[in-house]
């Protein structure tokens, strides 16, 4: 099975056994851990200002992609757009996700555009999307 994680935070092996459905055989999961380039707030993203944006994505999805080789689960990353929906499309374009989880911290820690609707997801991509809070993908 081909999971695409979409996160803000690092996770670990357990978060994404958590996140899924007790059927989903971790063993036989490939993984693509995408890690949104976020801004912290609107003015950032309006202005495009991006470089410390990615460098905070790319080290997410790094420390993911190590926590996850180390739980035994096949993984690799990348860093998306500031737009979780299209960094989501663009991940979709190479690797075709079976299912999609959604790692997304609460209101008051969230990132500009951090709130991504897990049905809106669902409907956009046609697969299973699961979701999970923060305190659950700490890697």
């Amino acid at each position: 099975m081909r999971i695409l994680a979409l996160t803000a935070t690092p996770i670990s092996g357990q978060a994404l056994r958590d996140a899924l459905p007790a059927e989903v055989d971790l063993d036989a999961v490939e993984a693509l851990i995408v890690a949104a380039a976020l801004q912290e707030s609107p003015l950032r993203f309006w202005v495009s200002d991006a470089d410390e944006a990615i460098d905070r994505a790319a080290a997410v999805w790094q420390r993911s992609v190590d926590a996850l080789d180390q739980a035994g689960i096949s993984a690799s990353g990348d860093t998306g757009e500031s737009d979780p929906l299209d960094a989501i499309d663009d991940a979709m374009q190479t690797f075709k996700a079976d299912r999609i989880v959604l790692f997304t911290r609460s209101d008051d820690d969230a990132r500009y555009r951090e709130d991504v609707d897990p049905d809106e997801v669902r409907a956009r991509f046609g697969v299973p999307v699961d979701h999970a809070t923060p305190s659950r993908s700490r890697a």
